[in-house]
């Protein structure tokens, strides 16, 4: 399998341990697990399960960071620079619209799903983001956040061996 992407993670992370290429490549925006585990399986030769740990471990530490530091930081960084007033008011008006609705339908576990579908826009930054903007108390969002990350990976590590193929031939 030919591994195509914008940006080329393999060369930026070339002297890296694959392990820990694919545990920082999982903690990267949009990148997260949907690029981390076809470059950790496909490219790096990983195991199926050092795969999955890794990229899972590391999507999920940044989810503890965005829940703990977005308040103050961008609070502050509102309050001082308009540039950052801007994008944190787009920032959060686009979370808001993207969850919104499914939250108000599915409750937490709208969290869970959200998080755990892997296209762009609906990974663990999002979810951690839209966590503390529905003001979800900190540890069940990052409960919900890592539950939607594993289920993810699962996903993700399926659609790399062409499961989700196999299962549309039988129908």
């Amino acid at each position: 399998m030919v591994i195509i992407m914008p940006i080329d993670y393999l060369e930026i992370f070339r002297n890296f341990p694959p392990q820990l290429a694919t545990f920082l490549i999982a903690m990267i925006p949009i990148a997260e697990l949907r690029v981390s585990i076809p470059l950790a399986l496909g490219a790096y030769k990983m195991s199926i399960w050092s795969s999955y740990l890794y990229s899972v471990a590391g999507n999920i530490v940044p989810v503890f960071f965005i829940l703990y530091f977005i308040d103050p930081v961008s609070k502050f960084l509102m309050k001082h620079f308009d540039i950052f007033n801007k994008f944190f008011t787009w920032l959060f008006n686009h979370t808001r619209v993207k969850f919104e609705g499914k939250y108000a339908k599915y409750g937490a576990l709208a969290l869970v799903i959200f998080v755990a579908i892997p296209l762009p826009i609906t990974g663990a930054w999002t979810g951690a983001l839209a966590s503390f903007l529905f003001q979800i108390p900190r540890k069940l969002g990052a409960v919900l956040v890592s539950l939607g990350v594993m289920i993810a990976g699962i996903v993700v590590t399926l659609a790399y061996y062409g499961v989700f193929n196999s299962i549309k031939i039988l129908f």
